[in-house]
């Protein structure tokens, strides 16, 4: 079986893999203080409580976005498994070309999340994913890695907002029932929620008219795709595991 790791700077995604199939999957919040035998003992108890072997694990992969937590978190499931987990970036061939300069300030959460797009849609396609930061990313119709953009996550602008205007109240952030509010609350939302759909239908209009293909597919991933997707014009469907089939197929190729 696979343990395929994506290390976010919000949250630690864990997918175990039997094959092609995501058998069991487990969210931690990133906590940058943890020690490695802190993340050894997390990873122990998640595998226990499911009733999961740890010699039934024969292959590790990782993807981060926290260079503080890379090396802690493989050598946990390193000391766990005792085996070497692959990690991706530099040097790690991916079989996606990266026109990117540099192709190594590419996150590894992003060309991931690209193979797993392109593997899937076979043609020139758009993931945005939903995280910390909210990230656009564009491939090619040859599968090549173009580019994209990069936006303040939902609950970052949020935070922002309610920390920079002190008469604002903090909210929760979700659709209200009129783009049009009928009070504070429901006018903080309303720009949260329609005006972040706009911001995204906003930037998949234009990668798509750059990119110039007949066929451009877009997905959606992360925490708050559901959400977001039920109000976008652009976005046809949501796969919350899109990363972790990333990881999956990537150690597949590696192997």
């Amino acid at each position: 079986m696979l343990l395929a790791l994506d290390i976010g700077n919000t949250n630690l995604t864990l997918g175990l893999y039997d094959g092609e199939s995501l058998t069991d999957s487990w969210r931690l919040e990133t906590v940058h203080t943890r020690t490695e035998d802190e993340y050894a003992l997390l990873i122990r108890q998640l595998l226990a409580a499911d009733a999961i072997e740890v010699s039934a694990i024969d292959g590790i992969i990782i993807a981060s976005v926290v260079p503080i937590l890379t090396h802690t978190v493989r050598a946990a499931t390193e000391r766990v498994f005792g085996r070497k987990a692959k990690v991706i970036g530099p040097g790690f061939k991916t079989g996606m070309v990266v026109l990117y300069n540099p192709p190594k300030d590419v996150g590894a959460d992003r060309i991931v999340n690209a193979v797993a797009a392109y593997e899937r849609f076979k043609s020139a396609c758009i993931v945005v994913d939903f995280g910390t930061a909210t990230t656009f990313d564009s491939i090619t119709a040859k599968g090549e890695y173009a580019g994209g953009a990069i936006a303040p996550g939902i609950h970052s602008s949020m935070a922002a907002l309610f920390e920079r205007a002190a008469k604002l109240p903090k909210v929760d952030f979700q659709r209200p029932a009129s783009v049009i509010g009928k009070s504070t609350v429901e006018s903080i939302q309303s720009g949260a929620f329609f005006g972040y759909a706009a911001l995204v239908d906003g930037l998949v209009t234009r990668m798509k008219a750059e990119m110039g293909d007949a066929e451009i597919r877009v997905v959606a991933t992360g925490g708050l795709a559901p959400t977001i997707a039920d109000a976008s014009e652009t976005i046809e469907s949501v796969d919350a595991d899109l990363t972790l089939e990333g990881l999956r197929l990537l150690y597949a190729r590696a192997r």
